[in-house]
């Protein structure tokens, strides 16, 4: 990997808007957006033999080891031959975010945390037109609460150590937008 890389964990409920964002950070400022969920099941639908072990385990219900997970992020950012990363939906919890620093031997620069209300975040999901199908009201609020459950105690951790950047994401993207830049520059 490449010596002092910039590395951003973007994290926010479902709906929050880290894959727009993002869209335009990559955008307005170079860097290169992961998302670990697209890059796993890209693993999974890759035929080698670890992949479709993942695949196995996600089909049984059962949750892909933290490492897996990093080596590919790990991976990508080497692969990619830049220094400046995006990491969307990541870490999800603190095991992630331990193994995260145990394989790849460094914390992120920082956060970039949007915050919205659970009221405009289940309206989002349930108004998109992206076909999703695990946007239906019962399977949105049980990803709220693991969100609440696993994800904001990471984001509390961070906040310890004065790594939040925290973005309020109840209005336009644009102005969203606008509250993201200065982050950047």
């Amino acid at each position: 990997m490449a010596e002092n890389p910039t590395i951003v964990f973007v994290l926010g409920g479902p709906g929050s808007g880290k894959g727009t964002q993002c869209a335009k950070i990559v955008e307005e400022f170079g860097y290169v957006h992961f998302s670990a969920g697209d890059l796993l099941r890209q693993f999974v639908r890759s035929g080698t033999p670890e992949g479709n072990k993942c695949s196995e385990m996600m089909q049984n219900g059962q949750i892909v080891p933290s490492e897996v997970t990093v080596n590919l992020l790990k991976n990508a950012m080497q692969d990619s031959g830049k220094t400046q990363f995006l990491i969307d939906g990541f870490p999800r919890n603190l095991e992630n975010r331990d193994t995260f620093l145990k394989v790849v031997g460094m914390d992120c620069t920082f956060v970039l945390f949007f915050d919205c209300p659970e009221d405009i975040l289940e309206k989002r999901l349930l108004g998109r037109t992206e076909g999703r199908n695990d946007d239906n009201i019962e399977t949105i609020r049980k990803r709220f609460q693991v969100y609440q459950d696993q994800t904001m105690p990471v984001i509390q951790d961070y906040a310890k150590i004065d790594k939040i950047r925290h973005i309020r994401t109840d209005c336009t993207v644009d102005e969203v937008f606008d509250k993201v830049k200065p982050c950047f520059a």
